[in-house]
């Protein structure tokens, strides 16, 4: 668990990572530069949900090396997909990170939500719904490895 006290906004007790694949953690289908190593860190204090469409058929592969087995979701409604395994872990023990408009429920639902801005872009839609905008994923899990960095941005 990670536990972050942001003064005059609230306490965070942290026990899930819920992380969106591709434009997130993955380009392409292949897990960007620094990723395995920042989940490394990150292992003991939380438990990792990676969520997929698995567009290019290989994230079981690609996250097998790093002990994740990803959720492939079904064909369809993605948004509601994801947002509803949030609520099952317990939506207030989650963090959240993403890039795409399908992500914007998982957000919303979760008690940190966090975007990111990739090559692959920032859904303007999800960025209204985060309490925080990292410039890539890496900094984004930097932000829970060094959780005094939220402290900083979220204190009021």
């Amino acid at each position: 668990m990670i536990r972050i006290e942001i003064p005059d906004f609230r306490t965070f007790e942290l026990e899930h990572l819920v992380l969106d694949y591709n434009g997130t953690i993955a380009r392409d289908g292949a897990l960007l530069e620094g990723v395995p190593e920042a989940l490394g860190k990150l292992r003991d204090a939380l438990a990792i949900h990676v969520l997929t469409a698995d567009t290019f058929g290989n994230a079981t592969e690609q996250l097998s090396g790093i002990g994740i087995t990803p959720t492939i979701l079904e064909a369809g409604a993605h948004t509601l997909e994801k947002a509803r395994i949030v609520g099952k872990l317990g939506a207030d023990r989650c963090v959240a990170i993403g890039n795409g408009s399908n992500d914007t429920a998982m957000l919303e639902a979760a008690a940190l939500g966090i975007a990111v801005c990739g090559s692959e872009g920032l859904s303007t839609q999800l960025l209204t719904t985060a309490e925080v905008l990292a410039p890539g994923i890496v900094e984004a899990l930097e932000l829970l490895i060094f959780p005094k960095r939220l402290v900083a941005t979220l204190r009021r």
